[in-house]
C-alpha cells in the first residue's frame, strides 16, 4: 500500500475523428500513439466509458499484451486509468504479457467484465512498426459491433478523461498491489500472475497429455520444431511443450519475446516464418509449426515443409475431433468457417450431419454461436483455428489437436491429409494479398466490381480460360443473417460461385495500420486430381479474377504482396 490516498484528476482532451475499431481493435503506426496527444488516452476512456458505471464499479478487467514496443507504457496509463474509472481489480500477466488466448482464458475464469489485450496480432513491432488495443468483453470474445460502435461514437465526442497519475506498478513481481484512492472505500487492487498458468491448466483438461507426453518425448517420439517467432507464446511453448511433455529443449526456436519480433512481421506463413520453413526442409523434424505475435495464429508444417493449409487443417480437425477427450465429452454442436475460407470443413459438416454455419470474417460471430451453443470447431484461412473453450482463435491450441490427431493414428502429417483428400477430394485454395494500394482507387474498383456481378445478365457468363470452362452460378456480395440474435451484417465481400463450385471472391479492408489491402481468394474442389501443385491448378481461376477486377491495371501493380 502505497503512502497517502492517491489523487484521481480529470483532464480536458480533444476527440480524434479515425478512433474506429476494426474487427481486431484499433491498430495504428506506433507513432500515431506516441505523437498525437492523448490519443492513447482518449481511447482508453473511450472504452471505459462505453461500460456502464454500476458495472465496472468495483469490476475486475483483465489486461496483457503481446510484449511489442509501446506495451508496458500503454499498459502504465491503462492501470492509471482503470483505477480513476472505477475498477476494483485489475489482472495483469507479468511483465505486462499475456497471449490473446490467454486473455480469454483469464477472462472466463475470474469472471471478469472484459478484456484489454495489446497487440497488433502478426503486424509489424518495433518503433515503425504497429500497435493495437482491443477489447473483449465478459464472454472472452472481441467485443461484438454495437460495442465497438459505442465506443467510436464517445471517441468522437470525448472532452475529457480521468487518470490516477500518482499510481506506479511494479510489472515484475507476482502477487497482489493495493493502491488507496482518494474519496474511494475500497482500495484498488492490481494482480500481476504468471501468464501461463490458467492458460495451461485449460488445456490439462482438454487434452490427454500423457498420450501427447509419449508422443514427443516417449520410446518411439516424434520429432518436432516450433517458431514463437519472438511473440508472446514463447515462454507457453517453453513451459508447455518442453518442460511438461518432455520436447528437447532445441525443438522450440525464437522463443525469447522481443520488442520487435527480430525485426521480421510476426506472421506465421511461409514468406515470414523462414526459420522454420529452412529447418524443415532437410527431413529431420515430423512435425513443425508457427505462431504470431499474439499466439492466436497457427501455421502447421509436415516433413520436409509440407504445407497445411489452414482451410484444410479446420477440416482435418473436424474429421478426427473426436481424437480430442474433450470432444469426447462435449460432443460436438456445429462447425463454422468465414466465408472466405475453403468449402473443405463444409465436406466433413455433410459427412457427419454436423451443422456449417458459414460467417463473415472476425472471430466475434463465431463467440456468438458459441455462447449460444450452436458451435464447437471453427477456422479462418487467416490461419486462425479454435474450439469452445475459449473466444479466441487459438494457436497452441490447434497444434495439440494435430499432435492429438498424429498421436491417435500414428500417421505423418502428409499421409493424414493425402488420406483426407482421398476421401473427400481436394480443395485447392490461395489468398492473393494486394497491400497498402490507393484507399480511393480500390473503393472505386470494388464498386464498379459490384455493380458488374450485379447484373442480371452476369449469371450464367462462361470464362474459357484454356481447356477450362468456367460458367458463373451465383454472384452476390456477401450478407450473413445471425442465427442466434437475427442480425444482419452486410457488405462482407463479393463472390462469384461457379456450377462447378469453384468460387471466387473479393474482399477490401485487412487489418493493417495505413493503407487499405486488396485481397482475392480463390477455392477450387478436384475429386480426381488431388496431388497437384496448388497454383497450378487454380492459374485458370486466377487469370479469370484478374481478368474481371482489372486490379492490376487499377491499381498499378504486377502482381500480389503476398500469396497465401
Amino acid at each position: 500500500m502505497e503512502n497517502g490516498p492517491l489523487q484521481v484528476l480529470t483532464f480536458p482532451t480533444a476527440p480524434y475523428p479515425d478512433q474506429r475499431p476494426g474487427t481486431s481493435g484499433l491498430r495504428k503506426k506506433v507513432y500515431v500513439f506516441q505523437s498525437k496527444r492523448n490519443y492513447l488516452h482518449n481511447f482508453i476512456q473511450s472504452i471505459f466509458s462505453s461500460i456502464d458505471l454500476p458495472d465496472r464499479q468495483g469490476a475486475t478487467l483483465v489486461v496483457g499484451g503481446d510484449g511489442r514496443f509501446f506495451n508496458r507504457p500503454a499498459i502504465g496509463v491503462i492501470v492509471q486509468m482503470a483505477a480513476a474509472n472505477g475498477i476494483g481489480r485489475l489482472i495483469i500477466g507479468r511483465h505486462g504479457m499475456m497471449s490473446t488466448p490467454a486473455v480469454s482464458c483469464v477472462i472466463r475464469k475470474y469472471k471478469a467484465i472484459g478484456g484489454i489485450i495489446l497487440t497488433a496480432s502478426h503486424n509489424p513491432g518495433g518503433p515503425n512498426g504497429d500497435f493495437g488495443i482491443k477489447f473483449n468483453t465478459a464472454s472472452g470474445g472481441p467485443a461484438k459491433e454495437e460495442v465497438t460502435s459505442k465506443i467510436y461514437q464517445l471517441s468522437r465526442t470525448i472532452e475529457e478523461f480521468a487518470i490516477c497519475p500518482g499510481l506506479h506498478l511494479d510489472l515484475k513481481t507476482l502477487g497482489k498491489q493495493a493502491f488507496d484512492l482518494e474519496n474511494k472505500f475500497k482500495p484498488f487492487t492490481v494482480e500481476i500472475v504468471d501468464p501461463v498458468e490458467s492458460y495451461a491448466n485449460l488445456l490439462r483438461n482438454i487434452f490427454d497429455f500423457a498420450a501427447l507426453k509419449e508422443l514427443l518425448s516417449g520410446k518411439n517420439h516424434i520429432r518436432i520444431r516450433l517458431d514463437a517467432m519472438h511473440g508472446v507464446l514463447g515462454p507457453y511453448v517453453k513451459r508447455i511443450l518442453c518442460e511438461e511433455l518432455g520436447c528437447p529443449a532445441n525443438s522450440a526456436i525464437n522463443c525469447v519475446p522481443l520488442e520487435d519480433f527480430g525485426g521480421q512481421p510476426p506472421d506465421p506463413n511461409l514468406m515470414y516464418a523462414t526459420d522454420l520453413v529452412d529447418s524443415m526442409r532437410d527431413g529431420q523434424y515430423d512435425f513443425g509449426a508457427a505462431f504470431d505475435g499474439d499466439g492466436d495464429r497457427n501455421m502447421i508444417l509436415g516433413k520436409h515443409g509440407f504445407f497445411v493449409t489452414p482451410s484444410d487443417s479446420v477440416a482435418v480437425v473436424a474429421d478426427n475431433i473426436f481424437c480430442i477427450p474433450y470432444f469426447q465429452h462435449t460432443g460436438v454442436r456445429g462447425f463454422a468457417r468465414s466465408m472466405p475460407t475453403s468449402t473443405a470443413l463444409d465436406r466433413v459438416a455433410k459427412a457427419t450431419k454436423i451443422e456449417l454455419h458459414e460467417t463473415p470474417t472476425g472471430w466475434r460471430f463465431f463467440g456468438n454461436l458459441m455462447d449460444a451453443g450452436m458451435l464447437s470447431l471453427c477456422g479462418e484461412e487467416s490461419f486462425g483455428t479454435g474450439g469452445d473453450h475459449i473466444r479466441e482463435k487459438d494457436g497452441l491450441w490447434a497444434v495439440l489437436a494435430w499432435l492429438s490427431i498424429i498421436a491417435t493414428r500414428r500417421q505423418s502429417v502428409e499421409d493424414i491429409l493425402r488420406e483426407h483428400w482421398l476421401k473427400y477430394g481436394r480443395n485447392y485454395f490461395t489468398r492473393y494479398d494486394y497491400e497498402n494500394v490507393d484507399i480511393d482507387a480500390a473503393c472505386d474498383m470494388m464498386e464498379d466490381l459490384e455493380i458488374l456481378i450485379s447484373d442480371k445478365s452476369f449469371v450464367k457468363q462462361r470464362f474459357a480460360v484454356e481447356d477450362k470452362i468456367y460458367q458463373v452460378e451465383k454472384a452476390d456480395n456477401f450478407e450473413y443473417t445471425d442465427p442466434v440474435d437475427s442480425t444482419i451484417t452486410r457488405n462482407q465481400g463479393l463472390r462469384i460461385i461457379f456450377s462447378d463450385g469453384s468460387r471466387i471472391i473479393y474482399r477490401l479492408g485487412g487489418t493493417g495500420a495505413e493503407g487499405a489491402t486488396v485481397r482475392i481468394y480463390i477455392d477450387s474442389h478436384e475429386r480426381k486430381l488431388i496431388f497437384e501443385e496448388t497454383q497450378v491448378m487454380l492459374a485458370p481461376l486466377a487469370t479469370i479474377a484478374l481478368k474481371i477486377s482489372q486490379l492490376h491495371h487499377r491499381m498499378g501493380r504486377n502482381g500480389p504482396s503476398l500469396i497465401t
